[in-house]
């Protein structure tokens, strides 16, 4: 039987590996008892991954506020009210006074569902408030509406959460509770990545931004885990632009752990940082060995 194809978030978020699915979850343990998103975002990692019991964490209350939604809402019942909201604030790839009407709704009341409503009409389907915790992105004039490749996501991502085990945390990741984690669970991290730059990792936007002491608190949780026995892999970039991530380096040469290089087109590939100073190096670090041949971090 044909492997059914991932699943992909409804939601346009920043930095979300949905492309790079088929190179990162065959890395992943077989047998995994509790899986820990522990930066989920759109959540497209942890609602492809075989688990007992999956845990989607993120310190962004509004998203963890919008999945629990989904999660304890009948699915027709959700996409009627999207629907319905469609039809009362006339939205169309043109309407911007419609949108901004429920953009200002939703940031007095804050249902959920009009967040996801919101994100189907913004600028590329982007999510962002600002430091009052207000929705703030722009209309998306003739880009952006609720089509069909949206609502079949949308029903496919609602299926998968009404037939599964799945829990909402909403809190920073270095106040997670990993005491109940044990031998056979795994935790996932997808952090923002420090030398990249973006509106999600600026610190400007009303909740915790990323920075270098982020970035080093990180890194001890994850040497606690390896210390535990627990399982981790933590997607991140070595090198960007020219830059590279020292921090990164020296934790990773330091402790040994396996680094796996990923590319654009979707396939494992072998080679060595030194080599690429110019490119963007996207990698997958495990504190575990695969099967799958890792690069080289220096000659």
């Amino acid at each position: 039987m044909a492997k059914q194809p991932y699943i992909q978030s409804p939601l346009n978020y920043i930095g979300g590996k949905y492309k790079i699915l088929p190179q990162i979850l065959p890395l992943f343990p077989s047998r995994i008892r509790t899986f820990v998103d522990l930066f989920c975002g759109g959540c497209n990692v942890g609602i492809n991954v075989s688990a007992d019991r999956t845990i989607f964490n993120d310190n962004i209350s509004y998203l963890i506020d919008l999945y629990r939604k989904f999660n304890d809402t009948p699915v027709q019942e959700t996409m009627d009210y999207i629907e319905q909201r469609i039809s009362e604030f006339q939205l169309s790839l043109t309407n911007e006074n419609g949108y901004r009407e429920l953009r200002r709704i939703y940031n007095e009341q804050k249902n959920p569902l009009d967040l996801f409503v919101l994100t189907a009409y913004s600028f590329n389907h982007q999510i962002r408030f600002n430091n009052s915790h207000e929705f703030n992105i722009p209309f998306g004039r003739e880009r952006s509406h609720f089509n069909s490749t949206m609502k079949s996501n949308l029903y496919t991502f609602l299926d998968r959460l009404h037939t599964k085990d799945f829990i909402f945390s909403c809190t920073d990741f270095d106040k997670f509770d990993f005491s109940e984690l044990s031998e056979n669970d795994f935790v996932y991290c997808d952090p923002p990545y420090l030398i990249t730059t973006g509106t999600y990792n600026d610190g400007k936007r009303g909740f915790t931004g990323w920075n270098e002491k982020q970035e080093c608190k990180l890194l001890k949780i994850l040497d606690m885990l390896h210390e535990r026995g627990i399982s981790f892999a933590l997607s991140n970039v070595l090198i960007h632009r020219g830059r590279r991530n020292t921090t990164l380096l020296e934790w990773i040469e330091h402790r040994g752990y396996t680094i796996t290089y990923l590319n654009k087109n979707y396939a494992n590939s072998n080679y060595q940082i030194i080599d690429r100073e110019s490119k963007s190096e996207e990698v997958l670090i495990t504190n575990y060995h695969h099967e799958i041949q890792q690069g080289v971090l220096f000659e």
